[in-house]
């Protein structure tokens, strides 16, 4: 059961927003500066990225690396904690890449056929 503080909650949580898993995986591969990982995730915004890179440091899931250097450079990357996610979120992308076609079809199937629901 999943009660309000059972410990897979906080996994579910975390994983629950989306940019949580997307910013996680484009850091896989390594450090990346702010600039970067945008480019690489495409749709976020500068605001939203910040605060899920903040909210993930918080968690303990990221680092965040800052350089006195003009200008200054700040980079992010995975904590070995942040790294235990990883398959998890391989699991999920690999469900959705066999499943989307079919969950997109239950949803056009729900919008055509009107229902009392």
């Amino acid at each position: 059961m999943f009660i309000a503080d059972c410990q897979a909650r906080l996994a579910f949580d975390l994983l629950a927003n989306t940019w949580n898993a997307v910013t996680l995986w484009a850091l896989r591969h390594g450090p990346r500066r702010p600039g970067l990982l945008r480019e690489e995730i495409g749709g976020i915004s500068a605001k939203v990225l910040t605060e899920t890179l903040r909210r993930l440091e918080f968690n303990g899931l990221v680092a965040r690396h800052t350089y006195a250097e003009a200008p200054p450079r700040v980079e992010y990357e995975l904590t070995d904690l942040g790294r235990t996610l990883l398959p998890a979120i391989e699991i999920f992308g690999d469900w959705a890449h066999t499943h989307a076609d079919e969950v997109l079809a239950a949803q056009d199937r729900w919008e055509i056929a009107p229902r009392d629901r």
